[in-house]
């Protein structure tokens, strides 16, 4: 029988927290904004402006949240032996990261 999959948890303090998810929610709000200038006719310059903000917001939460992983959870994998993993599962997100 499969082994169930554990679940990995990434404990971030309580001002970490706070930011990103104040940024989510930024982000959550000008997806909104979008929204309400394609019912509004909007021109469409102005939403691909926009979404190119949106994009550009989502990047920098993204390479936060990927040097995070990097300097402390790889980190922590190398120094306790299991390097070779981590550092495999850090190249995928890397790569599913990069793809447009």
């Amino acid at each position: 029988m499969d082994k169930p999959e554990e679940t990995k948890l990434t404990h971030r303090s309580t001002k970490e927290k706070k930011e990103l998810i104040t940024r989510l929610k930024r982000i959550e709000g000008q997806v909104r904004g979008i929204q309400n200038m394609i019912e509004d006719e909007r021109y469409c310059v102005d939403i691909l402006t926009q979404m190119s903000a949106i994009k550009a917001a989502m990047n920098n939460v993204g390479l936060h949240l990927l040097e995070k992983h990097a300097r402390h959870c790889v980190s922590d994998a190398i120094t306790d032996g299991n390097g070779d993993e981590a550092i495999e599962e850090l190249m995928d997100i890397f790569k599913r990261f990069t793809k447009s």
